[in-house]
């Protein structure tokens, strides 16, 4: 399928590892001009960067003038902005609630949701002067399904998801359309980095944290599919969403779970 997206500048926040770098290699795959911002660089971003159209911006999106500096860096870089992707995010298992401290509340929705309000209202008097504009939010299955684990990143998640909601109901009729996608466990760091999901999961059954994706994580959580989703998977759907091809989806959250959400 063509998805006419040759040419297109597209800011990606969160881009050097997991989602954020998949989405970047398919848009520069479908000849897309790409603005990646991360705290810092991978080898996976420099590699992808010295073969494509790829500017790597190395800027903290936690901070209130991180999202601002990249949206300004495209804008200088490429004199416009037709698609944001809004993926930066982080999360930490938690024991409980009460151990979530102040900072760490303030530092997972600093990170989560108001990277996303910051990038979005950096970018919009630009999106707005672009032809089939759009914007993608990168949320989670969290957003409707709470999980203590995740207290602080569920709640920033269903921030997102409602800002999302938001952004399409002003703005689609002025021409961006704003989307988000839902995941559920996704195979990146968020699960696989040292001490994350995976070893939390492993070390509580008893196995390994290669074991626990592959066999714990899916059946425990009743995933469908019987496997958590792959990180080109998210990224494939977040290019369509981009795309002139979704030229009528605007204010959906699309889920993307291999079947683990039950209800309509």
């Amino acid at each position: 399928m063509e998805l006419h997206l040759k040419g297109k500048v597209a800011v990606v926040t969160g881009a050097s590892k997991g989602i954020g770098l998949s989405v970047v290699e398919g848009l520069a795959r479908e000849g897309a001009k790409v603005v990646a911002g991360s705290r810092g660089s991978t080898p996976e971003l420099d590699a992808l960067a010295a073969s494509h159209d790829i500017t790597v911006v190395s800027v903290d999106l936690s901070s209130p003038e991180g999202p601002e500096t990249l949206i300004r860096r495209a804008v200088e870089r490429h004199g416009r902005i037709d698609v944001l992707v809004n993926n930066v995010g982080a999360a930490e298992p938690r024991s409980s609630f009460l151990e979530v401290s102040e900072a760490d509340w303030q530092q997972v929705f600093g990170l989560t949701f108001f990277s996303a309000v910051r990038a979005s209202r950096a970018a919009l008097p630009h999106l707005l002067e672009a032809e089939g504009a759009s914007i993608v939010n990168i949320s989670s299955i969290n957003a409707q399904l709470p999980f203590p684990m995740v207290v602080d990143y569920s709640a920033a998640k269903a921030a997102l998801t409602n800002l999302n909601k938001s952004l399409s109901e002003e703005f689609a009729p002025k021409g961006v359309r704003v989307n988000a996608i839902a995941p559920g466990p996704v195979r990146t760091p968020f699960w696989t980095a040292p001490g994350a999901f995976a070893d939390a999961t492993a070390a509580a059954a008893g196995t390994t944290a290669q074991e626990a994706l592959d066999v714990v994580v899916p059946q425990s959580m009743g995933i469908s599919s019987g496997r958590i989703t792959e990180p080109h998977e998210v990224a494939d759907l977040a290019l369509f969403l981009a795309s002139p091809v979704a030229g009528n989806i605007t204010g959906a959250e699309i889920v993307i779970d291999g079947g683990q959400v039950k209800t309509l």
